[in-house]
């Protein structure tokens, strides 16, 4: 039954996707040209195409700051072309389009007029407007009355894609920050933001391109970075106002929020906090808030520095909702603040608090088929992890002059966990517990000169202190092949993990007048790792042995001192790009027994060229050669537990690895245009990588890290988004490519090839109506295939469909719906999802009730399948429950 479905369902499907292809797939005219008046270029002038007999609006542009504007149609006749800008006179220019091929260029002249004193002015008011490098949206055009979270508000703002993990992308590209009337607080941990607070009190959302982090560096560094600013109502401002929301539903499903804010110029407040055990995940990857990583920032020193772990209890991530998985109860609390004592001082504080404890079930039958190992194993876990964290920043910037700045950020955090998994392993009943703490320290402090216009100074000191200590007992001994000489019925091992580093960075930008840009760094960064593991066999509570080649004490210090240069050269349309890093290295590795040293020195080159074909048409590209050292996870000498099962191994000795790699990116139009493309293509080569030399039997997996030559990685993706006026419907196309090459060793055969291919390509459409019904349609087809002297492959499908019914003013729904098809399985291969959202606003702007329904169907279980290059894996997940929460929201 479920087949036929799905074979119904892929015809309508393709049928669905031949009609928009269809309409996809035509030619327009573009219309171009330049706005001047008697002796310079006009910027932000309004060019307006209109129908020569009835004046509708066609299309329309804004000049940029050169005075060019480009606009596009796909309609044939005549036409007027107005020109109109504030202190000019209206031009108007008709014009005539023969053939949709044909790109035509109209230039225009405006004349200054004069305007009296008792000259009035009336503005209409735009959905959306241009102003340099700020995008302005107003949001009452976008929204339809469902909005409840900044995250609901930012999904209808057009070229905002929200991911599945909350992930804000500005096409293709994530967001640096989320801005509340111009103050961030959170950083790269945005998700927090935009998971939590009501959308109601947003007026504007602003788009900031070539966005920078750091103000005195506007205009000097080349940023092609993007960010998010929420610019609040007048009600909203400088008051004391939130909103509290409970529901209770079947089964004691509960869901608690909070939100207490006050936006002022001088200081700002944020205060809120979510319980709930309905799965919903409030901060989104909370790493991301301890711990921002930002590219190729300036100041950036230590982003990717943290200490190294060796034991993970947590689940895969699965290919649908996690929501639909996380048996939790989780309680957040969050404090807030932004305090400005002087004109001079900025004082950002950040508190946040999360308990949460979280249930997950999963059942799998891995079948491992190669050439010199065959069997099967089953494995049946429930796994409950208990987890703490309170973390606290300071964040203050003090503006010592105009052009000067000095900022500190100071942070700790603390943390402790305690997984227990109850496990049945081929009919043995399994207990593992897993507890570890986090201890964070980190201070940086950055100072930065903007000594002239066009030329900047920074220096940039950091130290971060961490430590990660691990106790993992596992209450079966299936290692009697191993070490046959023991009779232990538990195992323990007990790792302590600490990391210490100190960087110092000096950094130069020098923007030259041609719009050259000239950056110099001289930095050097030290890191200190230790790793100490002690692995036990144990009778009861009596230690048997502490077997030789199972322990580890090594410590290892990396010292990298560097000069970093880069040029970028304009010429015309051009844009040519010169790197070259030099590090000077002196490593130090030490253990019981050995101490190696090692002062290596290498150069990473990199070239690329960006391609400004016109307003329209962009290529970028780029080839790097790159030196890595290797870290401490791949040296240690003797094995270490990583499961109740598993041990690993590094290589025991200081290497450094060689890749090179070539990118390619086109960019067809601008993502807020009717029609945007993207499409890049990585090709990367590791001349030298680790692999692993592996010893697998039903009981016991060894691997060792091993250095092998060439390893390939290739990857294609393009993405296509496209406005068909015709029916207000947004669509985009997802068409994706991966290709990976390497190779390993299992139970000492040759070496083996490996190749692994992933497609994916699907389609969304998504309308944008005035009326009361909205509607949101996808798919998306992923393939995956593994190749070594055996060959498997899949292809599974997700499709989902949501409807949204705003009726009247007081009462609107959303129903959304999600099926699965996954070929792979040989029975239970579809799997639909039904869920539901509906609000009645009792007093407007006041009190709302709400009804909330999800897994309306009740699935209880959901398959899944994946391939190895070892075998095959099934694995089955408990679902939460259906539940139907009644909800109250008020607002003050």
């Amino acid at each position: 039954m479920g087949s036929k479905k799905h074979r119904k369902l892929t015809f309508i499907t393709k049928i669905v996707v031949f009609f928009f292809l269809q309409n996809f797939c035509f030619s327009q005219a573009i219309i171009f040209g330049t706005v001047k008046d008697s002796t310079s270029n006009i910027a932000s002038a309004s060019v307006i195409l209109k129908d020569s007999l009835s004046q509708s609006i066609l299309s329309f542009a804004y000049t940029g700051k050169n005075g060019n504007y480009s606009l596009t149609t796909d309609n044939l006749g005549k036409f007027n072309l107005v020109f109109t800008s504030l202190g000019y006179e209206v031009k108007t220019v008709p014009i005539t389009v023969k053939n949709l091929q044909e790109n035509k260029e109209v230039n225009a002249t405006l004349k200054i007029k004069p305007m009296s004193l008792d000259e009035v002015v009336i503005k209409s008011e735009r959905a959306i407007s241009i102003k340099k490098d700020t995008i302005t949206f107003k949001t009452k055009f976008f929204v339809n009355g469902t909005e409840q979270t900044v995250e609901d508000l930012l999904k209808t703002i057009p070229g905002i894609n929200i991911g599945t993990d909350g992930a804000i992308k500005i096409g293709n590209q994530e967001i640096e920050k989320l801005m509340i009337d111009g103050d961030d607080l959170f950083e790269k941990g945005y998700k927090i933001l935009s998971k939590n607070m009501p959308a109601y009190p947003i007026e504007e959302v602003e788009l900031l391109k070539n966005y920078s982090n750091n103000r005195l560096l506007k205009n000097i560094e080349e940023s092609n970075k993007v960010a998010l600013n929420l610019k609040l109502n007048e009600k909203s401002k400088s008051i004391w106002f939130g909103n509290i929301k409970a529901g209770l539903g079947n089964e004691n499903f509960y869901e608690f929020k909070g939100n207490l804010m006050n936006f002022g110029k001088k200081n700002k407040y944020y205060f809120f906090t979510n319980f709930n055990n309905i799965g919903y995940d409030a901060t989104g990857d909370i790493n991301n808030l301890i711990k921002p990583f930002k590219v190729n920032e300036p100041s950036s020193v230590g982003d990717n520095q943290s200490v190294n772990t060796l034991i993970n209890l947590v689940p895969d991530r699965l290919s649908f909702k996690k929501n639909r998985t996380n048996f939790n109860n989780a309680e957040l609390t969050s404090l807030n603040a932004i305090f400005n004592p002087s004109k001079k001082i900025k004082i950002k504080t950040l508190g946040f608090f999360n308990w949460d404890e979280k249930d997950f079930f999963k059942n799998t039958i891995e079948v491992v088929n190669t050439n010199d190992a065959n069997f099967t194993n089953i494995e049946n876990h429930m796994y409950r992890s208990k987890s703490k964290i309170a973390f606290g920043k300071v964040n203050v910037i003090y503006n010592l002059s105009k052009n000067k700045m000095l900022e500190g950020i100071t942070k700790y955090n603390t943390g402790s966990f305690n997984t227990n998994t109850n496990l049945l392993f081929n009919g043995n009943s399994t207990i593992e517990n897993l507890r570890n703490t986090n201890r964070l320290f980190d201070q940086k402090i950055n100072f930065t000169n903007k000594f002239k216009k066009n030329k900047a100074f920074l220096i940039t000191g950091r130290f971060i202190d961490e430590k990660e200590p691990e106790n993992y007992t596992v209450n079966q001994f299936f290692f009697q092949d191993l070490f046959p000489n023991n009779d232990g019925n538990n195992i323990e091992q007990q790792n302590l993990n600490e990391m210490q580093f100190v960087g110092v960075n000096a950094h130069l930008l020098d923007r030259k007048t041609n719009g050259d840009l000239l950056e110099i760094q001289i930095g050097n960064e030290f890191r200190k790792d230790k790793l100490i593991s002690n692995f036990s066999i144990k009778q009861n509570n009596t230690l048997l042995s502490s077997p030789v080649g199972y322990q580890n004490s090594t410590i290892y210090h990396v010292n990298d001192l560097y000069v970093k240069s880069k040029y970028l050269l304009k010429v015309n349309n051009f844009g040519f790009i010169g790197k070259l890093n030099a590090h000077q290295l002196f490593n130090r590795l030490e253990n019981k027994i050995t101490l190696t040293k090692q002062n290596p020195f290498y150069i990473n080159p990199s070239i690329g060229v960006n391609w400004k074909i016109n307003n329209n048409n962009k290529i970028t590209s780029t080839y790097s050669y790159n030196t890595t050292n290797t870290g401490i996870i791949d040296v240690y000498n003797n094995y270490v537990l990583n499961d109740f099962r598993s041990f690993s191994k590094g290589t025991s000795n200081i290497n450094q690895l060689i890749s090179s790699s070539v990118f390619l990116n086109y960019q067809l139009g601008n993502w807020s245009d009717r029609f945007f493309a993207n499409t890049f293509i990585l090709y990367s080569k590791n001349h030298d990588f680790f692999s692993t030399n592996s010893l697998l039997n039903q009981n016991v997996t060894q691997s060792e890290r091993i250095i092998i030559k060439d390893r390939e990685f290739l990857n294609f993706n393009s993405k296509l988004d496209f406005y068909i006026k015709q029916i207000s419907s947004n669509l985009k196309l997802d068409l994706g490519f991966t290709k990976n090459e390497f190779k390993n060793i299992i139970n000492n055969s040759n070496l083996r090839k490996v190749t692994t291919n992933n497609y994916n390509y699907g389609l969304e459409l998504r309308s944008g109506f005035k009326g009361f019904f909205n509607y949101h349609i996808g798919t998306k087809w992923t393939t995956s295939k593994v190749k070594t002297n055996k060959n498997n492959s899949f292809t599974n499908n997700m499709s989902f469909l949501d409807l949204t019914f705003v009726l009247k003013k007081k009462f609107d729904a959303t129903l959304k719906t999600e099926s699965y098809y996954l070929g792979s399985l040989q029975s239970d291969k579809a799997y639909y999802f039904l869920d539901f959202n509906t609000r009645y606003k009792l007093i407007k702007d006041k009190l709302t009730l709400s009804l909330n329904g999800k897994n309306i169907f009740n699935t209880k279980f959901f398959r899944n399948f994946s391939i190895s290059d070892i075998g095959t894996s099934a694995a089955e997940y408990r679902l939460i429950p259906r539940y139907i929460l009644l909800k109250m929201e008020y607002r003050f």
